[in-house]
């Protein structure tokens, strides 16, 4: 791409598009192509981030007192125009984070659903009464903004998690700083179009691209940001859950996943395999819900294995922006270089290498971060390759002789965000459901993903915090406030409280 073409984006700060305090900035290239330069961006520092503080205070005294429901139509807007901009976002995903158009479509989709459950909370921004213990008196909660709030997002769904932090924000009447992942940036500049559009006041919604430690740190240590909403790694969000909590700051910190199908010997193996190479092999495993392990009791293992097998060897590999492609390429060479050292990892530990384990090479493969989805059989529980988060088209594969030690094996690991059984049995089901460690459980069903009116989050190193989504991103976004009116037309004996 010629160096005329280049667009270079700015900073939305206070309702402008603005230059970093540095001066500096960056490329982003296409993941398929990286001959593709997507963009140029601000390389923003510490005084960036204090900047869009700064404006954030400005913008929370009107946005914070203006009224849910009218919070809500402007979030409607945003649905809308990104309704009619579905298709440029869904290629804007694809070209700088390299996943299939149809991944990145559905990416789109999830974004406009939590926009439109998000504007519905607008008229269900609940308090309650209750009967009070003392004479000539109203007892009630309302919810207040929880003030200016830290978005911090990762590359892996840059469009998707901006948009189920951001909109439930919004609608509780917080003031935002949000700080994209470096690497996938545009799709940012683009939502951020998409609110200026819509009529978003200046100074509600502000955007700081660039690294995260600089923007990050700031964002913790300012005084005035009373929350921080992450996602990302396991290691950098207990850091940051840390350091928040030192300044008694709101966090909520969704980190990695090392998610576990276990199939039963009774499994539908259709639907149990469609699941499972979808999981493990779809967004080229870049996701914190994907399918990393699978358990399989021993009586169909070789029949599994056969089928899984050949189910993979039937998956096509490309640049994503072709709808045929079943697997993409890795969004960075980073990425690339860490999957390829845990595929030596593996063998290194005496794994069996069944499927793939190369990077590809040779015609439009040399211009991208192309791994073979990667299968690893005969992998116990205390491999690295078993216990630590890939993130990439790698799936190992167990055996065991019952649900029982499936389950023990599903648990092994510090993770516990999402997992997955595959049974008939309804007492069987019910016994995973009761006794697997994960936040999200899903029967007959893949790990991926969940509904925006629900839930989504982990237990142990996988989450920290309030959960996402569902009712619970209304109780994060917000303080909840207990209120007593005493009446009474003349002073009284008022009980003592305790």
């Amino acid at each position: 791409m010629a160096a005329t073409q280049i667009t270079t984006h700015k900073n939305y700060i206070c309702g402008q598009w603005v230059e970093s305090v540095t001066g500096r900035t960056y490329q982003v290239h296409n993941p398929a192509h990286t001959d593709q330069i997507v963009g140029e961006f601000q390389t923003s520092g510490a005084e960036d981030a204090l900047r869009a503080v700064a404006a954030a205070k400005e913008g929370l005294a009107i946005w914070g007192n203006t009224p849910a429901p009218a919070r809500a139509t402007i979030i409607y807007k945003a649905l809308e125009i990104m309704g009619r901009r579905a298709d440029e976002m869904a290629q804007t995903i694809t070209i700088e984070e390299g996943k299939p158009i149809g991944d990145a479509a559905g990416e789109v989709k999830r974004s406009m659903n939590i926009m439109e459950y998000a504007a519905g909370e607008g008229r269900r921004m609940f308090g309650y009464t209750t009967p009070s213990e003392l004479p000539n008196t109203v007892a009630y909660t309302v919810r207040r903004p929880l003030g200016i709030v830290g978005i911090i997002t990762p590359w892996n769904f840059p469009l998707a998690i901006p948009a189920w932090k951001i909109a439930p924000a919004l609608i509780c009447g917080n003031a935002l700083v949000f700080k994209p992942a470096s690497a996938t940036p545009l799709s940012a500049v683009k939502l951020m179009e998409i609110f200026e559009e819509a009529g978003l006041p200046p100074g509600v919604l502000n955007l700081v691209t660039g690294p995260g430690g600089q923007v990050g740190n700031a964002l913790v240590e300012s005084p005035d940001v009373k929350g921080i909403s992450f996602t990302g790694s396991t290691e950098v969000g207990t850091e940051l859950y840390a350091e928040s909590a030192k300044r008694l700051k709101k966090v909520q910190a969704e980190m990695g996943g090392k998610n576990a199908v276990i199939v039963l010997a009774d499994a539908d193996m259709n639907k149990a395999m469609g699941g499972i190479v979808s999981g493990a092999f779809g967004s080229t495993g870049q996701r914190c819900t994907a399918t990393s392990r699978v358990i399989v009791e021993e009586g169909v293992y070789d029949q599994f294995m056969a089928e899984l097998l050949d189910r993979t060897s039937k998956l096509t590999i490309g640049d994503g922006i072709d709808p045929s492609i079943d697997v993409s390429p890795l969004a960075s060479q980073n990425q690339k270089d860490k999957v390829m050292e845990y595929i030596g990892i593996g063998t290194e530990e005496g794994a069996n290498l069944a499927y793939g384990g190369h990077a590809l090479s040779g015609g439009d493969f040399d211009q991208g971060y192309y791994v073979e989805p990667t299968i690893f059989t005969d992998v116990s529980p205390d491999m690295r390759i078993a216990k630590e988060e890939i993130f990439g088209p790698v799936l190992t594969v167990f055996k065991a002789k019952d649900l029982t030690e499936a389950i023990d094996i599903s648990n092994s690991v510090e993770f516990g965000l999402s997992s997955s059984v595959y049974t008939k049995d309804i007492s069987k089901a019910y016994e995973y459901i009761n006794t697997v460690e994960t936040g999200m459980v899903h029967v007959n069903a893949p790990t991926l993903g969940g509904e925006v009116h629900l839930p989504f989050g982990g237990l142990n190193s996988s989450g920290v915090g309030q959960r996402e989504q569902g009712t619970a991103m209304v109780d994060f976004f917000s303080e909840v406030i207990t209120v007593y009116i005493d009446h009474a037309a003349e002073a009284g004996e008022r009980a003592k409280f305790i």
